[in-house]
């Protein structure tokens, strides 16, 4: 099944985002291969919001988080619990948002063009997590509540499906 995620420009973030996840949540019905999901929520959200780095890093033995499906430019293959952003976003369990990554403690530099940072965390149904959805801009404070708000409601879809 071939799917656009093309949506006017004249839309809002919030209708932006809406749109999104209905089309979305359609596409992924029924798909439980979680690598599967995570290769085309990747790159439909790539398509659709023009995300300069947007992927998935994956929770390997309790320790590490290494690279999984992602569109962009190569990237860092490993990041250590609580290092950098991806890896305090899953210590803290918690979504962050990083305006300029230059100015974040410990910043792990995958690509020099990355200016601005949002982090999510994915869960297990034992509400575990499992990875992260890391996505990048290339200009700062890119990312907003309205991202993180719009974001988050996708993970969940993502989790319902394949959890």
């Amino acid at each position: 099944m071939e799917q656009s995620f093309s949506y006017p420009k004249t839309l809002c973030k919030e209708q932006f985002y809406e749109a999104f996840l209905a089309d979305y949540s359609l596409y992924i019905e029924g798909e439980t291969d979680i690598i599967s999901t995570m290769a085309n929520t990747a790159a439909a959200l790539r398509e659709a919001f023009g995300f300069f780095w947007v992927g998935f890093y994956c929770v390997h033995d309790s320790e590490w988080l290494h690279l999984g499906p992602f569109q962009g430019t190569a990237a860092c293959t490993r990041i250590r619990f609580g290092r950098g952003v991806c890896g305090s976003c899953w210590s803290a369990d918690e979504s962050i948002i990083v305006p300029d990554v230059d100015q974040f403690p410990g910043h792990i530099a995958c690509s020099s063009a990355s200016r601005s940072e949002i982090v999510i965390p994915v869960h297990d149904k034992a509400r575990n997590v499992i990875a992260v959805l890391d996505i990048d801009s290339d200009t700062l404070a890119a990312f907003d509540e309205t991202d993180r708000k719009g974001l988050e409601a996708i993970i969940r879809a993502f989790e319902a499906t394949v959890s």
